[in-house]
């Protein structure tokens, strides 16, 4: 999709004008970029996080000389996407996801009930 076809569907979905839902969509698009720049996250709920992460310098090689180059570190932006993004674009890993977590529970549950149980004395031995 691209940013025109954004606009429409904002305008279309939120019934306002073209020029409203471009002014929004610019809005929120800044306020991301601003925020990840100053090394903020920002999370959008059931959507995901953008966030800042520092690249460490490495060395590389020029392709058309291969010639070993230095790359310098650097800071770039990641996202991450929640679970419910997950969900939508691939439901098997969710429901994966879910089975490992069904499982697991009686077992944790059984483990903490191991915990709290006190513990039995030991019968005092006789000389």
């Amino acid at each position: 999709m691209k940013k025109s076809e954004l606009i429409e569907l904002l305008a279309t979905k939120a019934e306002v004008s073209k020029a409203a839902a471009a002014r929004m969509l610019e809005t929120l698009t800044q306020t991301v970029m601003t925020s990840v720049k100053k090394g903020e996250s920002f999370t959008i709920a059931g959507f995901g996080t953008f966030k800042q992460a520092q690249r460490a310098a490495r060395k590389g090689r020029n392709p058309a000389t291969g010639e070993a180059i230095k790359i310098g570190a650097m800071k770039t932006a990641r996202f991450t996407p929640a679970a419910a993004f997950k969900a939508v674009v691939d439901p098997r890993a969710a429901a994966k996801k879910a089975a490992k977590k069904a499982e697991a529970a009686p077992a944790k549950k059984a483990v903490k009930a191991a915990a709290k149980a006190p513990a039995k004395k030991a019968a005092a031995k006789k000389k």
